[in-house]
């Protein structure tokens, strides 16, 4: 399955799926990260990081991966899940360079397009807020394989060694 995804429809095909589909793992790359909003228990709107605490509590490995530092608001909704900070089932790396936008689910689902991780991008925001957006979302085994080995050369830091934004890399990973 390759399926073309537009604008509002990251919303609806890309966040609310990797959440369900995420049993044992679930990777984020992106550029940009923000406070994201999604639909959650009786319509009300949650932070996208009450998605992750619920995974992570249910012992779903999350691993994210972004550019720069996120704003105050995210940094805030973040302090709200301590289990996000404390649980071995959640990592989180910064990486200057990141400018992917993927989301790997078990390994047997992936999105790949321009949204990043924002209200804008991915988020709960309306058709005349949103940014356009284009991706495509996947089932391809092989595919996905090789999303997945980039991404764990980059987590693990093979990159790292030679890199040339290294002085502007607030964490070095080696």
């Amino acid at each position: 399955m390759h399926e073309l995804i537009l604008n509002e429809a990251h919303y609806e095909r890309v966040l609310d799926r990797m959440g369900d589909v995420a049993t044992r793992f679930l990777w984020i790359a992106t550029a940009d990260i923000k406070d994201v909003h999604v639909e959650g228990p009786g319509r009300r709107y949650v932070p996208f990081l009450s998605v992750l605490s619920d995974l992570v509590g249910r012992g779903v490995d999350v691993r994210l991966i972004h550019a720069k530092e996120p704003g105050p608001m995210f940094r805030e909704d973040f302090d709200r899940f301590p289990n996000l900070l404390e649980s071995e089932h959640f990592e989180r790396i910064l990486c200057p360079r990141m400018h992917m936008k993927v989301l790997i689910a078990d390994g047997t689902l992936a999105y790949v397009g321009s949204a990043n991780l924002t209200g804008a991008g991915l988020g709960a925001k309306s058709p005349r807020k949103r940014n356009f957006e284009a991706g495509f979302l996947t089932d391809d085994p092989g595919a996905i394989e090789q999303l997945m080995e980039e991404l764990d050369r980059l987590y693990l830091g093979q990159h790292c060694g030679d890199c040339g934004r290294r002085e502007h890399c607030p964490d070095p990973i080696v």
